[in-house]
Formats: C-alpha cells, sequence, structure tokens
C-alpha cells in the first residue's frame, strides 16, 4: 500500500475541543492486498464503517477536527493496541493470556471479517505484521495523539467522538428483549473513559436529533476509548456506534435513499456536539 497513513481536514477557525475520528472508514483496498485473500473485493469490505468519514466529514465546519484513517480496517485495525497480535495468523507470536479480540480473529491484523469469514489462505509472516503497524498504525495514532493534546493545551480539555457504525443485526438481541431497537450506542468503558457530565450531553444532542440511544450495550468501547480515555486529565473519549441500516444498504455496501436525508441530521448533531467543546463545563475551569 502507498497510500495515506491517515486524511486530516483541520477546521479554518479552530475553537472546539472536541476531536472527530473515524479510524474505520477507509475504503480503498490494493490489488496485491486482494491477491492475497480468498475474499473478493466486495466480502474484503464487510467489517468496514463504510461511508461513516462521510457522515461526520461538515465536522471542520463547527470549528473541529476530523482524523480518518488511511487503511482499510481489514488490513490494519487503528481500533486495536499494537500488541494484539493473533498467533493463529503469525508464527511466532506466543499465546498470552486470553484476549477475546483476538481470539476471535480480530486482532490489529485481523484473521477474519464479519461473520467469521477467513481474509487469508494460511499464515502471514511476522514481518508483514510489523510493516502495516510501522506504516499506518502508528502514524495515524501518533497523529491522534497530536490533536488531542494540542486541543488539551488550547482549551484546557479534549472531547474525542470516536465514530463508528454497527451492523443492523448486532442489535437484535436487544430489540427481542422488547426495548426499542437503539439506533446510536455510545461507549464510555462504563464511565471511565469520559466524565458523566460530558457523556450526558453527548447523548442529549442524539436524542434532541430523534434517534434513539443507548449506552455501552453491546459496544462500551475498544482500544481508543481505553487508550485515551482519561477523564481525570480532562480528555474524555466516546465512541459512537451508529446503525448502518439507517444510512446503508448493508448488503451492496453503498449509501441508501435515506443517506442524504441522515447526513443532514447528523450535521445538527455534529454542531451541537461541537459546541461542547466551546462551553463552560465545570472540567475546563479545574
Amino acid at each position: 500500500m502507498t497510500r495515506p497513513a491517515y486524511h486530516l481536514t483541520m477546521p479554518d477557525d479552530h475553537r472546539s475541543a472536541v476531536v472527530f475520528s473515524s479510524p474505520h472508514s477507509a475504503r480503498h483496498y490494493p490489488a496485491d492486498f486482494l491477491d492475497s485473500t480468498v475474499l473478493d473485493a466486495h466480502a474484503i469490505r464487510s467489517s468496514e464503517d463504510a461511508f461513516v468519514d462521510q457522515l461526520f466529514d461538515c465536522a471542520p465546519a463547527f470549528g473541529a477536527p476530523l482524523l480518518c484513517a488511511g487503511a482499510p480496517r481489514a488490513y490494519v485495525d487503528l481500533n486495536r493496541a499494537a500488541e494484539e497480535l493473533d498467533p493463529a495468523l503469525f508464527a511466532g507470536v506466543p499465546r498470552n493470556a486470553h484476549n477475546p479480540r483476538v481470539a476471535s480473529g480480530l486482532g490489529v491484523i485481523p484473521r477474519v471479517v464479519a461473520n467469521g469469514r477467513a481474509i487469508y489462505r494460511g499464515k502471514l509472516p511476522l514481518g508483514e505484521a510489523h510493516r502495516r503497524i510501522d506504516a499506518y498504525w502508528r502514524p495515524y495514532h501518533d497523529e491522534l495523539q497530536r490533536l488531542l493534546r494540542l486541543s488539551r493545551d488550547r482549551f484546557g480539555e479534549v472531547i474525542l467522538i470516536d465514530c463508528h457504525s454497527m451492523p443492523h443485526e448486532a442489535l437484535e438481541s436487544l430489540h427481542r428483549m422488547g426495548a426499542r431497537r437503539p439506533e446510536v450506542v455510545l461507549g464510555d468503558r462504563f464511565g471511565a473513559s469520559a466524565d458523566g457530565e460530558v457523556v450526558d450531553r453527548v447523548e442529549a444532542a442524539f436524542r434532541k436529533a430523534g434517534l434513539q440511544v443507548v449506552r455501552n450495550t453491546p459496544f462500551a468501547g475498544a482500544y481508543v476509548t481505553q487508550h485515551y480515555g482519561r477523564p481525570s486529565r480532562h480528555q474524555h473519549v466516546i465512541q459512537v456506534e451508529i446503525d448502518r441500516a439507517i444510512y446503508l444498504d448493508e448488503r451492496r455496501i453503498r449509501p441508501n435513499a435515506n443517506f442524504e436525508a441522515f447526513r443532514t441530521l447528523l450535521r445538527s448533531v455534529v454542531a451541537e456536539l461541537s459546541e461542547i467543546g466551546q462551553s463552560d463545563l465545570p472540567l475546563a475551569a479545574e
């Protein structure tokens, strides 16, 4: 791969302490990667947070930076730790303490895509994992850390909105339990990655737009929320998962007829979220 490790759009007027990121929306798969997989060019995209970068691309207009992945999730997963290497995919990787993400094939270099479909015919050399991590994972996280530090230094706090989408079927169990099917799941690691008042305001922004919101079930956040969420240091991270069926034809991986309307709806949400970082949160004054 020769594509950039990330795409950063900075606002002309950086006036918000909020940073938006989209680590799973890259959709450019080079021929040599496709040649190494048993999947076709369509199936390889099934784990992608398709078009999430476009849903949130208005963020800079409201004074907030937007950072998007340059490499697709099936190639290297930026929402995993660099050490989450899968011994079932790479020879020479020791089997350490049980990690459910790695065990299921969803380490930093995924072994499978959605529904457990294998990506490769066999194992890969460990050097390939290190090459991908050095070329794409480290530059993305270096830039994310820089953005967080920049905003915290400038505004006294920073709020990272980590933007994702989830398969519609992932919510089926909640629906069967009799609850209204959620459209947005906010993950704050059960309060560990963000101050409660910040999460309340994020939830209120989505609810104001008429969206059904739940917290931490079935997704509480992964590496980004766990690693960067430090509310005691005025660094808050909230993962946002959006039901793909709202805006996407999941089978064809194409925007559906509601895409532009939903994108317009999210513009109002992004505007509200960006204002959180411009107001007098108690944490900013401590």
